[in-house]
């Protein structure tokens, strides 16, 4: 529903937009009396909304088959580590830790294990494993409900972790990014390893908070403690080189780590006897239907962004966030200091801006802003990054709450947006980070 009116609004906006430009230019002599100059360009403001819609409706077409390499290719891949069982290898590693952060489900509950394999499921790319896996686990926990109309600490907590969207293989960015002719489509493999990582961080501190989980426990502390210092120590090393190694070097360790993890996953598969080829080729398939599946709502959102430009609506809406920084900067200037904010990461804001009310959305404001300022731009990377650095919020919860009919769901919503809004900035200091020339 909420994505029915964003759809909905694009449009709206557009209409009304268009059309004072074009009032403004039929009165032109009378505004100019007020101070406003009419652009010529505004009597084709119409014209060129119209031209956008044939436009981007063939740009979501090109993507969509440029996609189905990629997503057979990576849908390939995971299959095999899925039939190895490296799922149940990072259930056990993280196992322990989980234990701890849902107090209230017995040791021995189905719903832990159901909850482990459903964010290994995530951490992995294996977002048609996930759901799955995910709605089975709130079912379970919901047996542990005392209250069935009202969300219990562990549900959200779950919902939070999930909502927060921890990857450690961004599959179909980095598929889209090669489908849209990214000399580098991993280049943004650690930045959205390391934006997550503080998103997740920021939703489980904040849930701890609410639920009064004691975070000091020796063995939650272990893996918080280790886990930060491994992201700390990557962002100490990358601080550490020249500027212009930065990208390089990145480059280097992720595509390392990433075909470290694809012969993990044929060694693991090779280790139970798996007939790693048929594996690969039965997941394959489903990156084929994955890529033709998208091809309409690619289509209806890259519409509706591509008129939501060209009518000016979103130049307007840049402008403002724009100018509101700027402001901030012209607060800064006159109490004396020399720090001013960098306002280019605002023309990739609306892919943050959108991303917790839908992914899809999201996705087609990350391919606008690629096909605008290009895919390796400052622009196109932060808005790969953002797109990965959480879930799409509200749509998990609708859905997994909507799943066993919860309907208060207490601190999940407030929660779920801190780790929202943690990601977004830190995934704003990572690409001046990474992509800054």
């Amino acid at each position: 529903m909420t994505l029915n009116y964003i759809w909905i609004g694009f449009f709206l906006l557009a209409f009304l937009t268009a059309t004072l430009k074009l009032l403004s230019y039929f009165f032109r002599d009378l505004l100019l009396q007020f101070g406003y100059h009419a652009n010529p360009d505004d009597l084709m403001v119409f014209s060129n909304i119209v031209q956008s819609t044939f436009d981007m409706a063939t740009t979501s077409v090109t993507i969509s088959i440029g996609l189905i390499g990629a997503m057979a290719l990576w849908l390939g891949i995971m299959k095999i580590g899925e039939d190895g069982g490296a799922i149940n290898v990072l259930s056990r590693v993280i196992g322990p830790f989980f234990q701890q952060l849902f107090p209230e489900v017995p040791k021995n509950h189905p719903a832990l294990g159901s909850m482990l394999m459903n964010f290994s499921a995530n951490m992995l790319g294996l977002d048609n494993a996930a759901t799955p896996l995910g709605l089975k686990a709130m079912k379970e926990l919901q047996t542990l409900n005392p209250k069935p109309d009202t969300a219990t600490n562990a549900q959200i907590m779950f919902l939070v972790l999930n909502a927060s969207g921890l990857t450690i293989i961004p599959v179909s960015i980095m598929a889209i990014r090669a489908a849209n002719g990214s000399a580098n489509p991993s280049e943004v493999f650690i930045p959205i390893l390391i934006t997550t990582y503080c998103a997740t961080i920021a939703g489980l501190i904040s849930v701890a908070f609410y639920q009064k989980i004691n975070l000091f426990k020796p063995i939650v502390l272990s893996y918080l403690v280790g886990g930060t210092l491994a992201i700390a120590c990557l962002i100490w090393y990358f601080v550490g080189l020249p500027q212009e190694q930065i990208g390089k070097t990145s480059s280097i360790i992720g595509n390392g780590i990433i075909f470290s993890i694809i012969i993990a996953f044929i060694l693991l598969a090779l280790k139970k006897g798996i007939n790693i080829f048929e594996s690969f080729i039965e997941g394959a398939k489903n990156g084929f239907e994955v890529a033709i599946k998208i091809i309409p709502y690619l289509v209806a959102m890259l519409v509706a962004i591509g008129v939501f430009r060209a009518s000016g609506a979103m130049d307007i809406l840049m402008d403002l966030i724009r100018n509101i920084f700027l402001g901030m900067n012209h607060i800064l200037l006159s109490i004396g200091t020399e720090y001013i904010i960098d306002v280019k990461f605002v023309e990739a804001l609306p892919v943050a801006i959108m991303k917790p009310l839908s992914g899809s959305g999201a996705r087609g404001l990350m391919v606008d802003a690629m096909k605008t300022y290009g895919t390796d731009s400052f622009i196109g990377n932060l808005s790969a990054t953002l797109q990965g650095a959480t879930e799409t919020t509200f749509y998990v919860l609708a859905v997994y709450y909507g799943a066993v009919s919860v309907k208060r769901s207490r601190h999940t919503v407030a929660c779920a947006l801190i780790a929202d809004i943690v990601g977004v900035i830190a995934g704003i200091i990572v690409a001046y980070l990474f992509f800054t020339k």
